[in-house]
C-alpha cells in the first residue's frame, strides 16, 4: 500500500474524544489513546462523560447528546469517537444538524459511527471521515504504523493518493462522491431520511462478524432498493471474524461477490485497506474522489489537485 503526499496544509492539532455509542469497556484504553495521540503532536481532550455507562451505552441518550453539544462548542478541530458498538442512531431525531454543520469540526470514527457520518452527509452535505477510533486504534497494546501515518496525513491535508493491492478488481477509471462505511449500518438507514441520495458515487463497505451470506443479503438489499446500481464503483474493504459452515458447501465470500457482480453490473474492487482491521485508511465521506485500477493495483485519488 502506497501513499503520495502534497505539501502539508496547516496543522490540525487538536482532538476531542466523545463516546456516542457503546460504553468503553476498558478505561485504560482511553488513557493510552490520549497519551499516544499527544505524542503524535495532537492536543487531546476527553469529554467528561466519555466513560459514562447506562445499560450497554456510554451514558443515557441525554448524556450522549450533550457530549455532541460540548464537542461542537469547544475549540479543538477534530472530534473522534472513542469506539463503535451501537447507539448513535438513537440520537438522530434530537441532534441539531445545523449546529453540527456550522461547527466546522472534522468528525471521525467507524463501525456504528458510520450511521452518524452518513446521516450528517444526508442532512447537511458535510464531509466527515471514516477512520480510526480512539480505543481500538490508539488504545491497545500497540498501534499500527500505517493506520497512524495515514490518519495524520489525512487530518493535516497531506494525503493525496491511496494505492493498494487488489487481487480481484474490475477495470475502472471514474470519479464520484466517496461514501459508505460499515455495511450493516449503511443498510439499516434504508428507508430513512438519514441515508444520502448519492448518484454516480463510489461506495465502499466493510463489516465484522457477518457470514458471507449476510454480506450478500445486505448488498442484494442495497441493489434491489436501487442504491448499488446508481454507483460508479463498489470498493470492498475488510470482512472479518466470521466462520464458514460445513453446509456452505463451497459458498464463501468470493461466491457472494461473484453474485453481486453478476446481478448489479457495476465495477467491483477488492482489497481496500479499511474495516475492523489493524490497518485502516482514513477516508473522506462525502468528498469527490477518483478511482482507477491496473493489474493488481487500485488507486484512490483523494485530492482535487490531482489530475
Amino acid at each position: 500500500m502506497a501513499r503520495h503526499k502534497l505539501d502539508a496544509l496547516p496543522d490540525a492539532s487538536g482532538i476531542y474524544i466523545i463516546s456516542p455509542s457503546s460504553a468503553v469497556a476498558d478505561p485504560t484504553a482511553l488513557d493510552r489513546a490520549q497519551s499516544r495521540l499527544s505524542k503524535m503532536g495532537f492536543k487531546v481532550a476527553i469529554d467528561r462523560t466519555a466513560l459514562s455507562r447506562h445499560q450497554r451505552f456510554a451514558g443515557t441518550d441525554v448524556q450522549r447528546l450533550a457530549a455532541f453539544s460540548r464537542a461542537i462548542k469547544q475549540k479543538l478541530p477534530i472530534v473522534m469517537a472513542s469506539r463503535g458498538g451501537y447507539g448513535v442512531g438513537r440520537l438522530f431525531p434530537s441532534l441539531d444538524w445545523k449546529a453540527l454543520e456550522n461547527s466546522g469540526k472534522r468528525f471521525i470514527g467507524q463501525s456504528d459511527f458510520t450511521a452518524f457520518s452518513l446521516a450528517l452527509l444526508a442532512k447537511t452535505g458535510m464531509i466527515s471521515y471514516a477512520g480510526p477510533t480512539a480505543c481500538f486504534d490508539f488504545g491497545g497494546s500497540k498501534t499500527e504504523i500505517l493506520t497512524t501515518e495515514i490518519f495524520c496525513e489525512a487530518m493535516r491535508g497531506e494525503l493525496e493518493i491511496l494505492s493498494f493491492e487488489t487481487a480481484d478488481a474490475d477495470s475502472v477509471d471514474c470519479r464520484g462522491v466517496l461514501w459508505g462505511g460499515n455495511l450493516a449500518m449503511l443498510t439499516s438507514l434504508l428507508g430513512t431520511p438519514y441515508l444520502p441520495k448519492i448518484k454516480g458515487g463510489i461506495l465502499f463497505v466493510e463489516d465484522v462478524g457477518e457470514h458471507p451470506y449476510r454480506i450478500e443479503r445486505m448488498l442484494n438489499q442495497l441493489a434491489q432498493a436501487g442504491v448499488l446500481g446508481k454507483q460508479k464503483a463498489l470498493l470492498l474493504g475488510g470482512f472479518t471474524e466470521y466462520k464458514l459452515a460445513a453446509h456452505d458447501q463451497g459458498y464463501n465470500l468470493k461466491e457472494a461477490i461473484k453474485f453481486i457482480r453478476k446481478t448489479v453490473g457495476i465495477p467491483v474492487i477488492t482489497g481496500l485497506p479499511y474495516g475492523h482491521t489493524e490497518i485502516k485508511a482514513t477516508l473522506p465521506i462525502g468528498a469527490k474522489v477518483g478511482v482507477a485500477t491496473e493489474k493488481g493495483m487500485a488507486h484512490l485519488v483523494l485530492d482535487e489537485h490531482v489530475h
